[in-house]
């Protein structure tokens, strides 16, 4: 009878181990560090944080250099009508021309045509014009009535050789005589200077006389000097301008 009585109790327990409590739990392994990772992670951030600086620095240190507004011609120069003023990052491997400097760049000859919207630099310009095989400058000293209006550098002209009764004047009393004497001397010369309408009296011959100087071909250039010497020197505006 004792023995049947363990047997039936033990039949009412449970078959399944005890869970261990909470604080019984296994310990985890410790997590792998990687100090590499993070001394690269600290290394990208200071070097962003450098150059945005250095961005934020050069936006900041900018000078005012001269721009070119309308196109000139080879051996032709700058003047306050055919430039503006333009903000650039400053960089010393760039020779701008800053633009306090413009009138000593007045003073220079374009070595080679230059276009319109470009910003000028030192190796654009130098002392002696470059003037290309074949072709020849001339100096002009034009009253007013030898020359059209609103004349401006790079423009295309034919020049005329007038009598010296007609070439101030355009007035009807001239002779068929006067008028057959004249004769075209250059049929398209290019003007590779004329001084703007804000320049120094400087640059204007007398109270009346414009200063214009004129590329042609070389042997046209005798003629033009002698015609211009003993003001009997016309210019009429023919296409074939820049375009301005």
């Amino acid at each position: 009878m004792k023995i049947q009585e363990r047997t039936g109790a033990g039949a009412g327990r449970s078959a399944v181990p005890a869970q261990p409590s909470v604080g019984d739990r296994l310990p985890t392994p410790p997590r792998e560090r990687k100090p590499a990772l993070a001394a690269l992670a600290v290394l990208l951030i200071l070097v962003g944080a450098l150059g945005a600086t250095m961005l934020v620095l050069q936006a900041g240190d900018r000078i005012e250099v001269v721009k070119v507004t309308q196109a000139i011609p080879a051996g032709g120069s700058v003047n306050s009508s055919n430039t503006t003023s333009v903000m650039v990052a400053k960089d010393d491997s760039i020779h701008y021309v800053e633009y306090s400097q413009l009138k000593q760049l007045e003073k220079l000859k374009a070595v080679n045509p230059i276009p319109a919207g470009v910003v000028a630099v030192g190796e654009m310009f130098g002392s002696e014009a470059g003037v290309a095989a074949g072709k020849a400058t001339v100096g002009l000293s034009l009253k007013a009535g030898q020359y059209p209006t609103g004349i401006k550098q790079g423009d295309t002209v034919a020049a005329y050789r007038v009598s010296s009764a007609s070439g101030s004047s355009n007035s009807n009393s001239n002779s068929s005589s006067s008028a057959s004497s004249n004769s075209v001397i250059a049929d398209s010369a290019r003007v590779s200077y004329v001084p703007g309408p804000k320049d120094s009296g400087d640059e204007i011959v007398g109270s009346t006389n414009l200063a214009v100087t004129l590329t042609v071909d070389s042997d046209k250039a005798a003629d033009l000097a002698q015609a211009a010497s003993n003001g009997e020197v016309a210019l009429v505006k023919v296409p074939g301008n820049s375009g301005n």
